[in-house]
């Protein structure tokens, strides 16, 4: 079954390795770690690259539409390969879990997450899978956009690196198994 994995990010140099940009690196991770590239895709507003994993096409993509409006790549990208909801895997930060966190979701909210709010209002449901990466909450008198936007420290780099390995190993795995339920029991934490 054809199978849709988005990081959700920034486009830019300006936003790379930000806190936001968490879905985009660990897109990024994927990718090469499959030996595939990105390309831009103008038409649906997103750079894709895409393999085959057990004779199944996977398209990763990276929305260019900046975070508030990714779910306008998504929705263009699952109509026109005629692909459903659940078809799709979205990876994003979280800033209400700890620094280096992984929680898989079938479903759910959009927890403030102007992403997500625009992938739930573009699909016009909050039923698909996702992966949550924990970025953590700001520093005391920090605003959430500068929180959000701004680089990790020495430290959460090194765990967030860590955690995009994890990831990356998820995801492979949920692959292989297309699985989601086994994937959330063994990855979950």
């Amino acid at each position: 079954m054809t199978k849709l994995i988005v990081g959700l990010g920034n486009p830019g140099s300006k936003y790379q390795e930000t806190k936001h940009n968490v879905g985009f690196m660990t897109v990024d991770k994927i990718v090469k770690s499959l030996n595939i590239s990105f390309t831009e895709n103008k038409v649906f507003k997103a750079e894709e690259a895409n393999t085959f994993i057990n004779g199944e096409k996977v398209y990763f993509i990276k929305p260019t539409t900046f975070m508030n409006a990714s779910g306008l790549a998504i929705r263009a990208f699952l109509a026109y390969y005629n692909l459903r909801p659940n078809d799709l895997l979205v990876i994003y930060d979280d800033l209400d879990m700890e620094v280096g966190k992984i929680r898989f979701r079938q479903k759910g909210s959009a927890g403030g997450h102007n992403g997500i709010k625009s992938i739930i209002k573009e699909l016009g449901t909050q039923e698909f899978d996702r992966v949550k990466i924990g970025i953590g909450r700001p520093q005391a008198k920090m605003s959430v956009v500068h929180h959000v936007l701004g680089k990790f420290d020495k430290d959460d780099y090194i765990t967030i690196l860590k955690t995009i390995d994890k990831v990356d190993e998820a995801v492979k795995y949920y692959l292989q198994t297309e699985d989601f339920n086994m994937t959330m029991q063994k990855f979950n934490g």
